[in-house]
């Protein structure tokens, strides 16, 4: 009952949701930084894979750790959890794995060291927009609208003007980088409404847990038979920039499943704007990167396509409510 009083009170809700997308914005920075102090070079494809499947292998664990923990203190307290879960076929778990963990990152692990992390900030943001394009085509029920064409334009438009933030001038350069992570970005939404179709037979945690887990160990693998299991040489400073990376895509999920968990989804997913605000202020202050004009009117695009989107979505939502 603590949990939930916290998670349903204005500031509670406000708090967990800033909370979670500092820690996703923050992710952007803290891998171009471990780039810099593990010394791995463009090049070093495999030492890429190997550092992001180790990442999310660890968070998968740590997730499921937590997962444990609360299904052992509702069982001290009591408690029972009364919903049916489905047992997550290897198949289907697989699926997800790939597509969520092993594919999305594989593109945003190579497609950051092309691209500043500014740019990889503003066009992660670009995942909400494709989540919206895959589930209108896989779910009949969630149609467009005025509201989401001028969102979806205004953030793509947004996304593509990354291609004069680079230099702060009338050059365009949309390249090998900026492609990736735009892929990352559809992997990561296609994985969202793969996961979102299985969340109603399964755990939430539990999916996660374990496609991140399997993912990581994918990505790891491939890391590790063309470099070997450790190939880095980590210091005090790398070691907690790499827990802390696992750190940020256990907790922020796990806390952002909990937001979700006891509020409607219109409510909070209007923070979502806040990820890639954060991964421009933090590379700036972190990398030290340089907010220009171009920045400026990319972010902007962006931040408010995804507000007009979920603003859409909600309203919607509110009158289908008001009809019943």
């Amino acid at each position: 009952m603590k949990a939930k009083r916290w998670f349903t009170h204005p500031a509670g809700i406000m708090i967990s949701s800033l909370l979670a997308t500092l820690l996703w914005g923050s992710a952007v920075p803290f891998v171009k930084l471990s780039y810099v102090r593990l010394q791995i070079t463009k090049s070093d494809v495999f030492e890429q894979l190997l550092f992001a499947g180790y990442r999310f292998a660890l968070a998968g664990l740590l997730l499921y750790l937590l997962l444990q923990v609360i299904s052992w203190n509702q069982a001290r307290q009591g408690k029972v959890d009364t919903v049916s879960h489905e047992k997550l076929g290897v198949w289907r778990l697989s699926r997800i794995a790939l597509v969520q963990t092993f594919l999305q990152y594989v593109f945003f692990y190579i497609g950051l060291m092309h691209s500043s992390g500014i740019q990889g900030a503003i066009i992660s943001g670009s995942a909400s927009f494709f989540q919206m394009l895959f589930a209108h085509a896989i779910y009949r029920n969630e149609p467009f609208t005025r509201g989401k064409i001028v969102g979806l334009l205004l953030g793509f438009a947004g996304v593509f003007a990354v291609g004069f933030a680079q230099g702060g001038g009338l050059h365009f350069q949309f390249g090998f980088g900026e492609f990736c992570l735009l892929l990352s970005a559809a992997f990561g939404a296609f994985g969202n409404v793969l996961a979102r179709h299985e969340s109603g037979k399964v755990s939430v945690l539990e999916l996660t847990a374990k496609q991140m887990m399997l993912g990581g160990i994918g990505l790891a693998a491939i890391g590790v038979i063309n470099r070997g299991w450790m190939p880095f040489h980590f210091d005090i400073v790398t070691g907690v920039i790499f827990f802390y990376l696992a750190i940020v895509s256990a907790g922020a999920f796990g806390l952002w499943n909990m937001v979700m968990k006891f509020n409607q989804v219109g409510k909070v997913s209007m923070y979502l704007f806040l990820i890639p605000v954060f991964g421009v202020i933090l590379s700036s202050f972190i990398l030290g990167e340089a907010i220009h004009l171009g920045v400026l009117f990319a972010l902007a695009s962006v931040v408010s396509g995804i507000i007009i989107v979920n603003r859409t979505v909600r309203a919607k939502k509110v009158v289908r409510e008001l009809a019943q």
